[in-house]
């Protein structure tokens, strides 16, 4: 890519809308721009972060009326000179302004490309770069708030703290090989134990939080589960608040898995619906048995659904035993009539955490939606000062850093020679500054940018 290339693409959704944005960027987005436009000023003579009423033309042909918002560089979200275009919001309309675009010298932009050149005019580190898509993709509060907090830098700041901390020691090392008589080694194999364990405290904090980063990004896998007739896919309807999986009276009416993905107290939830389980000889419903056990093991959540009117039996106490070792909750459903099943029975074949429910009336609802969120998010999130990781390529360097970190610790109780401990401790930098991208390689942050829409 060209330094002086100029790049333009649509900026908002494709559909009927009440406006829509052609964003142009780089060294002639203003000129090209002006070719296009007609209003009271030539957009060349206008200052900058000004919105210009006026007329998009191709050729002779009026286009449509626009607003213009101009912003001259650096103080734009790529660094460079920007133009976008405010159209009103149809298809066609911002296809045909797009062309006029085109047709006067920029180039369609490439998936990301606009963030990306944020990124490498200095606009923004990688790790701000990511959380832009985190920000567009988030489904729900949680993750909106992570992606922010992160776009905020304050991923960048604390990573820059520990690598300067690094960096800080490496130095001293290499200073006191290169001029021993200004710099003593004495003692300093002990202190430096306590600084890199002091560091690795502070990067497994990092690492620690990606586990309910995961969530908060892409939700709990839940899955339902029960015999036939035991009120699952009412469950089902009642959480995603739609009637989206079929009720009736006669037991194996569900006879695949049935998805959907909802938000609950602040998270995302994809839950699954089942086919009852049990032995049966029907062909077609023992498949779904099979497809619901499958993705009852791959669940980060088990609901056991139990018929409350029905006294438990031996296929209730293999869905209790199949659980024994996984994240779940047991639903007593049905509890707007005379349940024949109690807590103290359940407690007899298993530990887990049971509600009270009822699919028909929400008895039990809001004691669910807190367990859950109590069972995988901390009550102490803050999102004013508190980190969370979400990024699965941050958790893998973030292990590669500690990795380094603890090999350094060892070389130190180990005995080893000063010279020994910058290998790891230069290890440990370098792979944090693929976080923040001052040590990524050009194939990585075009693999990061590819992930992006259009216009973005």
């Amino acid at each position: 890519m060209k330094k002086t290339d100029t790049i333009a693409a649509i900026a908002t959704a494709l559909g009927e809308s009440g406006i829509g944005i052609v964003r142009i960027s780089g060294e002639d987005a203003i000129g090209i721009a002006d070719k296009i436009y007609s209003g009271n000023k030539s957009l060349r003579e206008v200052n900058s972060h000004t919105i210009n009423y006026g007329h998009v033309y191709f050729g002779d042909e009026i286009i449509d009326e626009v607003l213009v918002m101009l912003m001259k560089a650096p103080r734009t979200f790529t660094g460079e000179d920007t133009v976008e275009i405010n159209c009103h919001g149809g298809i066609l309309i911002l296809e045909k302004v797009l062309h006029a675009v085109l047709s006067c010298g920029a180039r369609m932009a490439l998936p990301g490309e606009f963030t990306k050149r944020a990124f490498l005019n200095g606009k923004m580190d990688l790790s701000q770069a990511e959380a832009v898509i985190d920000i567009i993709e988030a489904k729900n509060d949680l993750a909106l708030k992570a992606g922010i907090r992160q776009l905020s830098g304050a991923l960048t700041e604390s990573i820059k703290k520990i690598r300067a901390k690094i960096l800080e020691q490496i130095a001293f090392i290499e200073a006191a090989l290169d001029d021993p008589e200004h710099y003593s080694l004495d003692g300093y194999s002990a202190k430096l134990k306590k600084i890199v364990k002091k560091l690795l405290g502070g990067i497994e904090y990092l690492q620690k939080s990606f586990k309910e980063g995961s969530i908060i990004r892409e939700g709990i896998n839940t899955v339902i589960i029960g015999k036939p007739n035991a009120g699952k896919s009412s469950i089902l309807n009642l959480l995603s608040r739609t009637d989206r999986a079929i009720v009736t009276d006669i037991a194996g009416t569900t006879r695949d898995t049935l998805t959907e993905n909802i938000k609950l107290s602040g998270i995302s939830l994809n839950i699954t619906d089942t086919a009852g389980i049990r032995e049966t000889d029907d062909v077609v419903e023992s498949i779904g048995v099979k497809k619901a056990i499958e993705a009852s093991n791959n669940a980060d959540l088990n609901l056991v659904v139990i018929d409350g009117l029905l006294p438990l039996d031996s296929e209730d106490i293999s869905l209790f035993e199949s659980v024994k070792d996984k994240q779940a909750i047991i639903l007593i459903n049905k509890s707007d009539k005379e349940l024949k099943v109690s807590v103290d029975d359940i407690r007899k074949y298993s530990d887990k955490d049971v509600i009270i429910f009822s699919a028909k009336d929400n008895t039990g609802l809001d004691e669910l939606e807190n367990m859950i969120k109590s069972k995988f998010i901390s009550n102490e999130i803050n999102f004013n000062d508190q980190i969370i990781i979400t990024n699965i390529r941050h958790q893998e360097i973030i292990n590669e850093a500690m990795e380094s970190l603890d090999m350094c610790l060892s070389s130190i109780e180990e005995g080893y020679e000063e010279d020994f401990f910058t290998i790891d401790l230069l290890n440990a930098y370098e792979a944090l500054g693929e976080i923040i991208g001052e040590t990524v390689d050009d194939d990585v942050v075009n693999e990061i940018f590819s992930k992006f829409c259009m216009g973005k």
